[in-house]
């Protein structure tokens, strides 16, 4: 079972622990997620950089995680 997501968590992290949400990162242009940047980047400073709501973002990725 994998906890729920936040906004404070490395994305490196959120991948191994739902790799379900690979492609949902890769919708919204995070296509580089075996970078450098992935494993020392939390999910907050990537929405920042890639210009996307980190809330509303957090909440797709939870319930993506909950109907896995």
């Amino acid at each position: 079972m994998t906890t729920q997501i936040t906004k404070d968590m490395i994305i490196a992290d959120i991948l191994d622990q739902a790799p379900e949400t690979a492609e949902l990162f890769k919708s919204i242009g995070m296509h580089c997620l075996g970078c450098a940047m992935a494993s020392g980047e939390t999910l907050d400073e990537a929405c920042s950089v890639h210009g996307v709501n980190a809330d509303a973002f957090l909440e797709t990725l939870n319930s993506l995680v909950v109907s896995a």
